[in-house]
């Protein structure tokens, strides 16, 4: 496990300015905390991280040229040792999952306090993880649940859409008893019944999102 740096030098990523500045206040309030970088995009973020190489990085999930679960999985590409928190305001169970699959070595909702935020980076520098209990609770709960494929993920997103059989088949380039295999093995790793029921659940755990 790595030392604690006297400082922890932090890079900050969201594209709102006032989001930002209002963390970057927050932390520099604490002597052992310095903001060294900040970046409103993943494009940004990448370059910053490149020159600075912080101890540890801030990173909104919604940025406005690609997810910043894209931008982790690139910094972690080229920096396996770095040390990345996801702030974000989604916080279904595929959304930690997913950062957590990217290299995140922690997750925080944009509700989170102040105390939970510090205690967070504070962890990340001394090499530990840190997930508030419910997120900790989700990112397990998606672990022990079955994978959808690639092909049953596009099948989902048309189900949720409204799309009926024939046209899902016809947009995906196969047979309409096809479609229903798939709907039978999403079914069943969902543990419902029917379209309704699988639109809820797959809403509600973050599988997908309504475009």
């Amino acid at each position: 496990m790595s030392k604690t740096p006297a400082i922890i030098r932090v890079l900050l990523v969201d594209d709102h300015f006032f989001v930002r500045s209002g963390v970057k206040v927050s932390l520099e309030a604490e002597g052992d905390l310095q903001v060294v970088a900040e970046a409103d995009s993943a494009t940004a973020a990448i370059e910053q991280y490149r020159q600075h190489q912080p101890d540890v990085t801030l990173m909104d999930g919604n940025l406005p040229d690609r997810h910043g679960i894209e931008a982790l999985s690139e910094i972690r590409a080229e920096f396996p040792q770095a040390r990345i928190i996801m702030l974000s305001i989604n916080e279904t169970e595929e959304d930690v999952y997913q950062a957590v699959a990217a290299g995140a070595v922690g997750y925080l909702t944009k509700s989170s306090g102040r105390k939970e935020m510090l205690h967070a980076i504070r962890e990340a520098a001394r090499g530990k993880r840190y997930f508030p209990p419910e997120l900790a609770a989700r990112l397990n709960a998606r672990r022990a649940r079955p994978e959808l494929t690639t092909r049953e993920t596009e099948v989902l997103q048309h189900v949720i859409a409204g799309t009926p059989n024939k046209n899902i088949a016809d947009a995906l380039g196969c047979t309409e008893q096809t479609i229903k295999n798939h709907l039978s093995h999403i079914f069943a790793k969902l543990g419902v019944q029917d379209r309704t029921s699988a639109t809820v659940t797959a809403l509600r755990r973050g599988l997908v999102r309504l475009e």
